[in-house]
């Protein structure tokens, strides 16, 4: 049996941290909520930190098209008016 202890610690560390009291709280209760333990939720969660960030590919460029000049200037609101009543 004292072998299987050695092979637990060289696989195994233990840390001590200092968390803040209501990161703690919120941490025992979300790991009482999920059925698993505080370790295994803060193992997780550097797992996910200090994972490799996949950069997301590049967006396509904007579609641009020509629709011909323009007939009014929209910021104008009495010569936008104008126009819509000759149609």
């Amino acid at each position: 049996m004292p072998y299987h202890h050695i092979y637990y610690m060289v696989i195994h560390m233990k840390t001590t941290l200092n968390i803040d009291d209501q990161v703690m709280k919120r941490l025992r209760r979300e790991a009482a909520r999920l059925d698993t333990t505080m370790s295994e939720l803060v193992e997780t969660a550097l797992r996910r930190l200090l994972a490799p960030h996949h950069m997301p590919d590049p967006l396509p460029p904007i579609p641009t098209f020509h629709a011909g000049r323009t007939l009014v200037d929209v910021a104008n609101r009495d010569s936008l008016f104008d126009l819509m009543d000759e149609r």
